[in-house]
């Protein structure tokens, strides 16, 4: 029987009461990552920016449990803004340009006002 382990990956300004993700077996649960830069911390200046720092978080994070994004089977996507998601689907077209992973995308107010994106996943890793 699998065990649950959490993934180790050092991010700037990664939150201490969370793991950035759990593996359990040869599944993978992404936290959510939000538009921070994954090495400096910096909130990125508009949703495009913000969407490529949040999925090179989540690149990190999936290289660090050992899979990719190729791999990536469902997307939950939080938009603080409707308008912007015409600009975030350009953005994120780029990183999941074949074989998309099931998405679902609401609109919400996330824990910060400058904050405009937050993605989690759910990986797998194959055999």
């Amino acid at each position: 029987m699998p065990k649950k382990e959490t993934v180790k990956v050092a991010l700037a300004t990664s939150n201490p009461n969370l793991s950035a993700a759990t593996r359990f077996g040869n599944l993978v649960f992404v936290a959510g990552q939000t538009g921070r830069h994954p090495t400096s911390g910096e909130v990125g200046k508009d949703i495009r920016e913000q969407t490529r720092n949040v999925l090179e978080r989540i690149k990190l994070i999936l290289q660090a449990a050992g899979t990719s994004l190729d791999n990536v089977l469902t997307v939950t996507a939080y938009l603080t803004k409707r308008e912007d998601l015409a600009a975030y689907n350009e953005e994120y077209g780029k990183y999941f340009p074949n074989d998309k992973p099931a998405r679902t995308t609401v609109e919400v107010m996330l824990n910060s006002p400058e904050l405009l994106v937050e993605i989690t996943v759910t990986a797998c890793i194959p055999d």
